[in-house]
């Protein structure tokens, strides 16, 4: 069944289908859903559908709340494979993830959802996942629908429903959702329509699909990816889409795909198949290092390899000496980052306008006319001019933390006797951000990224330069910019030789957008040296 992950980068595996009875996909009806979408008629999947207009799930993600952020973070470390399941602190994982879904961390909604389905949990409850996921759907996060069709699949407190599933999917899918993109995407790759209902010959939108799920980060779409260019259904593939598939099984690796890892081993070491290959020669060195980055990610699924290139590149590069230690190979592969992991606690400060360092504030100008607070946040009220309220000091009141639902605080007009509200007032939601919002800062869990020095003076370069110095490099929008939270991800760095090209966006990451304007800024300019053990994160010591 389609696993739910706590984590990141949630991804989803195979799924065991009851067959669904193919007639019921092309009927012109839709299907009513729970009451939580009943605005929303959910049209039922349609596997022929004749094309597929790619969306992007950071384009409709509410902006995330850099504390909210902090707690998710420090949740996800408590969970690593590194800490054995039963000494993990459930109690403390679900505080640090609660705390950020109520702030509207979409993220932490998804696996807190995870979390309250985890065997290992005492606190299992099927029941308040499914809540959770839910509000995930209010708020609009296409991964939420994606979701909760895998919960009618499965029948996690809902009466299981396969029609409805691949509904909800197709629905995640247009919204932008990888996840479903990618399942989705590998269903409809086949030659001809199953008698069971398990898959369906739409190989075009499939692509479409695909190319859209991998160019989010979606690791199982490079997988299945790498299968649709390099078999073909009525002959053999061309060396061009040899190639292609070579490019996005190895982009998969980077990604975290284990199997693509694992692909990759047996195709440099020990193809089934010579005339399938899609690697151009043997090459057990190169095997046996994809053989360790896919033992690696057997081992935790949350790790990505950006760095890829500086320990294994594609031939014909050469590849650097290595003195075969596992960790070795896997920290160089490893993103990196100049900032020190910040254990946040979760306890709020002393006064509900107290901004905890290293945290800022920023005016998301979402504003609201309700009594209560719609989520828990920073608020500040406005007057009827739409100007700040004014407080008896002569100051304008600043943003205060709310807790969501709790009634906002009454404001009197000043020198009225006896004391007159202020009315038709309206509040303004302000979020954290990390103190420089625009400061060039890659974060992830602890363990799944190394904390380095900043190369001194900071380098950076427009993506249509060459590359100036070789080294770690990191892509980077402006915090305002839709994609931002597609972008600026430790995941998309990437090892770059001097004098070599930066990726470009459609034809290294899938990514269909000519115009974005990406500044590249070196993050580590440490010489490749994996013949011996890299030093410690500075985290870790």
């Amino acid at each position: 069944m389609r696993r739910l992950t706590l984590g990141v980068f949630y991804t989803t595996g195979s799924i065991i289908f009851i067959a669904i009875f193919f007639t019921l996909y092309h009927k012109e009806f839709m299907i009513r859903t729970e009451p939580y979408l009943s605005k929303n008629m959910i049209p039922l999947f349609n596997p022929h559908m004749q094309s597929f207009e790619c969306a992007y799930e950071a384009q409709q993600l509410p902006p995330v709340d850099a504390q909210a952020e902090a707690w998710f973070l420090n949740a996800q470390s408590l969970y690593s494979p590194e800490i054995f399941f039963r000494d993990r602190d459930y109690q403390r994982i679900t505080q640090l993830l609660a705390r950020a879904a109520n702030r509207h961390h979409w993220k932490a909604i998804l696996n807190l959802a995870s979390l309250y389905l985890d065997d290992n949990n005492s606190q299992r409850d099927e029941k308040y996942a499914k809540t959770l996921i839910e509000s995930g759907i209010k708020l609009g996060i296409p991964t939420a629908y994606d979701r909760m069709g895998t919960y009618y699949s499965t029948g996690t407190y809902v009466k299981a429903d396969p029609t409805r599933a691949y509904a909800l999917w197709q629905k995640a899918a247009k919204m932008g959702s990888p996840s479903a993109q990618a399942f989705i995407g590998e269903k409809l790759n086949a030659s001809h329509d199953s008698t069971d209902g398990t898959f369906w010959a739409n190989r075009k939108v499939s692509l479409q699909m695909l190319i859209c799920a991998i160019a989010q980060g979606n690791s199982d779409a490079a997988y299945n990816l790498s299968f649709r260019y390099a078999l073909q259904p009525d002959r053999a593939a061309t060396r061009e889409e040899k190639q292609y598939a070579l490019l996005a099984t190895h982009h998969g690796v980077r990604l975290g795909c284990e199997k693509c890892a694992n692909k990759l081993f047996l195709q440099f070491s020990n193809p089934f198949d010579l005339d399938e290959m899609i690697v151009p020669f043997i090459d057990e060195a190169r095997a046996k290092r994809y053989f360790t980055l896919g033992k690696a990610l057997e081992f935790d699924h949350f790790l990505r390899f950006p760095n890829l290139d500086k320990v294994v590149p594609l031939p014909p590069a050469p590849l650097p000496p290595w003195n075969g230690d596992r960790d070795t190979l896997v920290n160089a592969a490893m993103g990196v980052t100049p900032v020190h992991f910040f254990d946040e606690s979760i306890l709020p400060g002393k006064s509900r306008f107290d901004v905890q360092p290293p945290f800022a504030l920023h005016n998301t100008h979402q504003t609201t006319d309700a009594k209560q607070a719609p989520k828990e946040g920073y608020w500040r009220p406005l007057g009827p001019d739409q100007q700040p309220v004014i407080d008896e000091s002569g100051k304008p009141v600043r943003p205060g933390l709310y807790k969501q639902n709790e009634t906002f605080t009454s404001f009197f007009l000043p020198h009225s006797k006896p004391a007159k509200p202020i009315e038709n007032i309206r509040w303004e939601y302000w979020i954290t951000t990390w103190g420089d919002r625009e400061a060039v800062e890659p974060r992830a869990p602890k363990d799944l990224i190394r904390v380095v020095p900043r190369p001194t003076p900071f380098v950076s370069s427009a993506s249509d330069q060459p590359c100036p110095r070789t080294g770690t490099w990191q892509p980077w929008v402006p915090a305002d910019h839709p994609l931002a939270q597609l972008i600026n991800q430790h995941w998309r760095q990437a090892w770059v030789v001097a004098g070599q090209p930066f990726p470009q966006p459609k034809t290294d990451w899938w990514l269909d957008l000519p115009d974005l304007k990406i500044t590249w800024h070196l993050m580590d300019d440490t010489p490749v040296n994996i013949n011996q053990p890299l030093p410690p994160s500075r985290d870790s010591q």
